[in-house]
Order: structure tokens, then sequence, then C-alpha cells
């Protein structure tokens, strides 16, 4: 399973606790491209830090994937410009 999916998982099964709490400022953090206080992340047990870790590791990915997708949708729209 992924992690941003296992993320959304652990949210939904423990939304009032403080690690879901952190998965949710980290992903909020991520989308948003504001700063997240990574100390936070040192407060979580080891399992869940690991799936914070997880998040990170694809969002960074995903992000990749994302912005090749849209350069090459990019340069479709370029070549099929007139000369």
């Amino acid at each position: 399973m992924n992690a941003i999916k296992s993320a959304r998982k652990f949210i939904v099964a423990n939304p009032a606790s403080e690690s879901s709490r952190t998965l949710a400022l980290l992903v909020l953090s991520l989308e948003s491209e504001t700063q997240f206080n990574v100390t936070e992340l040192y407060k979580l047990d080891l399992e869940t830090f690991d799936l914070a870790i997880d998040v990170l590791k694809q969002w960074r990915i995903d992000r990749y994937y994302a912005g090749k997708a849209k350069l090459f949708d990019l340069s479709l729209q370029v070549s099929s410009l007139p000369d």
C-alpha cells in the first residue's frame, strides 16, 4: 500500500490523536508549500515516524512525476503550434 493512502487510513482511524494531527499538518504543509516544524516528527512513535518519512518520499516522487507530466503536456502543445 502506498504511503499517502496509509496516512489517510491512519488519520481516518485516529482523527483526534496527536499523531494524526502531525501527519495532517505535514500533508497540508507539503500541499501548500509552507513551513513545517520538523521537530514535530520526532514526537511520533517509530511506526508513525516511518510513515511520515514514507509520505515525504512519495510526495517528492509524485511531485517529480506531476512536473514531468506538465512538461510533457506543455511540450505537446508547443510542438503543435504552427510554424
